[in-house]
């Protein structure tokens, strides 16, 4: 039986409840933790709880939660032509505070976290009268029971004791890449799964190496023959004076000849080092984040030279299809109109250094004598600067209007066929 089924089998109805007031329960997410903590090719267990134990993996997470979450997400209205910023009540919760509990950055965080590792963000919208959105509360998706009934989705969960059932239109479901109709892939299980289990293994054992004094195993050769007493004598000597701190490190002890040609590797026979290095750009691959965003400066970026070529790659390659996914998701459960619609602002992420933006500021407002595309107050707004008075006008440059009105002045007049 598969791990999915397994799941709805358990969390399609109310449990039963125990005879006993004190007997043993599990919540339902530490039940999916023991049900989806799978073994690696390495025997280590991976699962969200051990995955982010791994520096790699917890930087990922944390550099792509969190820079979704420092974005401001506009409402617009769309209009004949272009469209406008707007401010209601739904700007509130996603910028400010979902709920009263979280506000928006934690909100999003969390979010966006749940996607990466377990595959799935969910977050149920409480509606008010007439179908005004009241709140939006963050679930726990490990904890969520997820079935497709009559080509929609059926979502069944636990609040304070009482299992709940809401309609798709009421759950904001933002899946990861690979969704197969009720859930999406997860990184961690899907994609990484192998070199997170190799990077807590080669992590576990270095501990084990430097807390025996960064010594390999060794054994000691005795010509002769040696009593217990003797042997047991040799080894806590041996320990105390080259062990580590726990003194865990003690060596074989091998008399009357006998020979042994190898015990354990050494750290640098292992390729411990590079072992973990390789296993840092691996993870990073399988989030789609360029390594050197996360600490590992071994080996140049192919994405450009400058920090502002970095950060559009990490934005057009990275961030991009989770926005997408966030926005179309909102769009289509918040305000079920074409009129209204979420952006997420990227302008920030998107910046260049003093000298870039001023070249481009300069550009946009008319000032190599070219038609402005940006008005003063625009440019003002992008850098939180307060608008100017008649600051809402496009320049015109004067060879611009110049040549505009030379134009009206040869233009031949009309002629009318009589």
């Amino acid at each position: 039986m598969s791990l999915r089924s397994t799941w709805d089998r358990l969390f399609r109805r109310t449990p039963p409840q125990p005879a006993v007031d004190n007997a043993l329960t599990l919540d339902s997410a530490e039940l999916y933790e023991l049900l989806a903590s799978i073994p690696s090719a390495s025997g280590v267990s991976v699962n969200e709880a051990s995955a982010m134990r791994v520096t790699a993996v917890y930087a990922c997470v944390r550099l792509i939660a969190g820079a979704i979450a420092s974005l401001p997400l506009s409402v617009y209205q769309r209009q004949d032509e272009g469209r406008q910023r707007v401010r209601n009540d739904l700007w509130w919760l996603l910028n400010e505070q979902p709920c009263p509990s979280v506000s928006a950055a934690v909100f999003w965080e969390y979010l966006v976290a749940q996607m990466l590792l377990t595959g799935d963000a969910l977050a149920e919208i409480e509606r008010g009268r007439g179908g005004s959105i009241r709140q939006l509360i963050p679930l726990d998706s490990r904890a969520v029971a997820v079935r497709q009934i009559n080509n929609r989705l059926r979502y069944e969960f636990c609040r304070d004791g009482i299992w709940l059932g809401r309609d798709q239109d009421d759950i904001l479901h933002i899946p990861g890449f690979g969704f197969d109709g009720t859930r999406g892939m997860s990184v961690i299980r899907h994609a990484a799964r192998e070199a997170i289990g190799l990077a807590l293994a080669a992590e576990s054992f270095s501990s084990r190496f430097f807390a025996s004094g960064a010594h390999p195993d060794v054994a000691l050769k005795v010509p002769g023959k040696m009593t217990q007493e003797q042997i047991d004598n040799l080894r806590r000597i041996w320990a105390n004076k080259y062990g580590g701190a726990h003194n865990s490190s003690l060596p074989i002890v091998l008399t009357e000849g006998t020979d042994l040609k190898e015990v354990t590797l050494s750290a640098q026979d292992s390729q411990l080092i590079e072992a973990r290095r390789f296993q840092v750009a691996d993870i990073a691959r399988a989030f789609g984040v360029p390594p050197h965003m996360i600490g590992e400066t071994d080996k140049s970026t192919s994405w450009g030279s400058g920090i502002e070529q970095q950060g559009i790659g990490f934005v057009q390659y990275t961030l991009a299809p989770h926005l997408n996914r966030i926005e179309q998701e909102i769009n289509r459960k918040c305000f079920r109109t074409e009129r209204l619609f979420v952006e997420f602002n990227v302008e920030g992420l998107l910046r260049g250094d003093s000298k870039a933006r001023a070249d481009y500021y300069t550009r946009a407002l008319g000032g190599t004598q070219n038609p402005a595309w940006m008005t003063p107050n625009e440019v003002r707004r992008l850098e939180n600067l307060p608008p100017l008075a008649g600051g809402d006008q496009l320049a015109q440059p004067k060879d611009f209007s110049n040549a505009s009105a030379t134009r009206e002045t040869h233009e031949p007049p009309s002629t009318t066929a009589e």
